[in-house]
């Protein structure tokens, strides 16, 4: 190790090698001292208790592999540590692993990066050398012994409230699969999803998966392989009508696998409406298609009778940058080359992300009816409790001519209600130029 670990109270000390009854001297029957947590809050440390038939030892037997890896990555979770699995060796007669090591999350240390030079921001490194490792063999016998614990770290453990957001110790059950799926049937956000299925197990820590897995699930489910005859029919149909109206704009993005993932189409009226009133764009993913839960794009407007117009519509499997990236080139390529001046959209990062990149000359802004929705989310508690709060909101969005106006009539209004602390409002007021209407008075905006 490079550095002593003794000096911070921090690491095992001994090998846990229970070769004979006296490997220990046990001062309990049911547990053993097998390490310290220290973090520093309040100055205080933690030390871990675990009863001894969870500690890996020598000469410890499971049935199969997976079993074994199981066993070292449960005892990691208490610990304070992520896994992976390492080397091993294959039987080439039977294809049966013969041997296999199961290491911690930071053992070895990452290659040189060619892209050094070309990267702006790098992750951050996470492997140090550690040496910790159990390996389990079954060359002498049919089931894996456990011939090799290192249970020794030359890094500090993850406290408790962190240890769940390794990757070792993720992952989306069946029944909070089902779960995921009832709540969006039901037109649940996965944002509010994640929180609410979090407050009924008592907090994200004991939750058992993170934001990313989510989406990971939810867009694992939407890119399940379409049946031949659905992919077939999709593409007749789009072709049927491109033949019956030459004008019908139709793009489908594949994936590596040449898999249909995202969808675009526009009629000739949709491509007509946009050349004369598609100066103002409002762009929505809140539709939802209730089979698959696949979002629906629209692209809308209004037209010179204040009618909603469509200016073209699209399926998406999932709503990352990229896929937002395609969309937009996907429909300025319908549009002749032609983009909106102005374009409304939710609170999305990815679809602010992607306009910046895609149309940067188009001004966005975010819509107001959005706003309210998240409003009535974050503020329940002060509409319910406080009546005129709606009207100085509102005032606030809509009422004032001058910028220090709004800036003071916002401190005012935060003040009133002690809201200062409110991290929603704090986050509205940072993006207040694409929304507050004072900010967007000289923005031609019709809708």
């Amino acid at each position: 190790m490079d550095q002593d670990t003794s000096s911070n109270g921090l690491q095992l000390r001994r090998r846990l090698e229970f070769e004979n009854d006296n490997a220990f001297d046990m001062e309990q029957d049911d547990s053993i001292f097998v390490g310290i947590e220290d973090y520093e809050e309040n100055d205080t440390s933690v030390t871990t208790h675990l009863p001894i038939d969870l500690v890996p030892s020598l000469g410890m037997e499971f049935d199969t592999k997976e079993s074994a890896y199981k066993f070292y990555n449960a005892y990691a979770n208490k610990m304070g540590f992520g896994t992976r699995t390492s080397a091993g060796h294959k039987d080439k007669k039977s294809n049966r692993i013969l041997d296999r090591i199961f290491c911690c999350s930071r053992e070895g240390k990452r290659g040189i990066d060619k892209r050094n030079a070309n990267v702006k921001s790098h992750h951050p490194e996470t492997r140090c050398n550690c040496t910790a490792k159990m390996k389990i063999s079954c060359r002498q016998t049919k089931k894996y012994h456990v011939v090799q614990f290192i249970p020794e770290h030359n890094h500090e453990f993850s406290t408790p409230s962190k240890t769940h957001m390794f990757r070792s110790h993720r992952g989306i059950s069946r029944a909070q699969g089902a779960q995921i799926d009832i709540n969006g049937s039901c037109g649940i956000p996965p944002k509010q999803s994640l929180e609410l299925m979090s407050r009924e197990s008592g907090g994200r820590e004991n939750l058992g998966f993170i934001r990313d897995d989510l989406k990971n699930y939810l867009r694992t489910k939407r890119s399940r392989v379409m049946m031949q005859g659905d992919t077939g029919g999709l593409l007749e149909y789009l072709q049927r009508m491109q033949l019956d109206d030459p004008n019908f704009f139709y793009a489908i993005q594949v994936d590596e696998d040449d898999l249909i993932t995202n969808i675009f189409w526009a009629d000739a009226k949709m491509r007509t409406d946009f050349a004369h009133f598609g100066d103002v764009v409002c762009f929505d993913t809140t539709y939802r298609k209730h089979r698959d839960g696949r979002p629906i794009a629209l692209f809308v407007g209004v037209n010179h009778h204040k009618q909603t117009t469509i200016f073209g519509a699209a399926l998406l499997y999932d709503e990352t940058v990229k896929t937002f990236e395609w969309l937009f080139d996907t429909f300025s390529w319908a549009m002749m080359e032609k983009t909106p001046r102005t374009i409304l959209t939710d609170q999305d990062g990815r679809m602010a992300a992607a306009l910046a990149s895609q149309w940067p000359v188009t001004y966005h802004r975010l819509c107001i009816w959005h706003i309210y929705q998240n409003a009535a989310i974050h503020l329940n508690d002060v509409f319910a409790n406080f009546k005129e709060f709606a009207d100085e909101f509102s005032e606030c969005i809509y009422g004032h001519e001058d910028a220090d106006d709004f800036t003071n009539a916002w401190n005012q209004m935060l003040k009133k209600y002690h809201l200062e602390d409110n991290k929603w409002l704090q986050k509205m007021f940072d993006i207040k130029e694409k929304w507050a209407l004072v900010y967007g008075r000289e923005t031609f905006c019709v809708i």
